[in-house]
């Protein structure tokens, strides 16, 4: 019971909030960078570089989860949702990046607003899985999750360690 609640600890929390923001920073900035190579790239390109990187897993595994979806996700992948997902990407990156830049410097203001803006990412990525069944929504929607208690968390936190 000692080890739950020194794992629960104020200072254990603050550090799991600062790792994920540090981990949704780098999320975002490659979200950034993907969402202008997606745009920019042939569907021909995307294709054959999922095909390199995936075939030694899919030789090995052809049921290799990831590999399967990565490929699978390629392989249907149109000139419209190419991109949509240029689109989604860059703008889901920018946005996350300006929220956690106010996060990191304790911003109160920012603490709402990360929250509403995170329940919107979800709501988005739980109508958009209705259509494509991505694993890779699911994935980062339930990460969305975990961001947003932990942000509820430490605004809760950094309220009452002002007053």
């Amino acid at each position: 019971m000692s080890g739950i609640k020194k794992l629960l600890e104020e200072k254990n929390i603050h550090l799991l909030f600062e790792i994920s923001l540090i981990g949704k920073g780098i999320i975002a900035l490659f979200e950034i960078i993907g969402g202008i190579l997606v745009y920019f790239i042939s569907q021909q390109f995307l294709l054959e570089l999922v095909l390199a990187i995936t075939q030694d897993e899919l030789t090995e595994d052809p049921r290799d989860f990831i590999s399967y979806n990565l490929l699978h996700s390629a392989q249907s992948l149109s000139i419209g949702s190419q991109h949509f997902l240029a689109f989604f990407l860059l703008s889901h990156g920018v946005i996350k990046m300006f929220l956690i830049t106010g996060l990191i410097r304790e911003k109160l203001s920012y603490y709402p607003s990360g929250m509403i803006v995170f329940l919107l990412f979800i709501l988005y990525q739980l109508y958009r899985f209705n259509f494509t069944h991505s694993f890779w929504l699911l994935l980062i929607t339930a990460m969305d999750v975990l961001i947003i208690g932990l942000i509820w968390h430490e605004y809760n936190y950094l309220r009452k360690k002002r007053n």
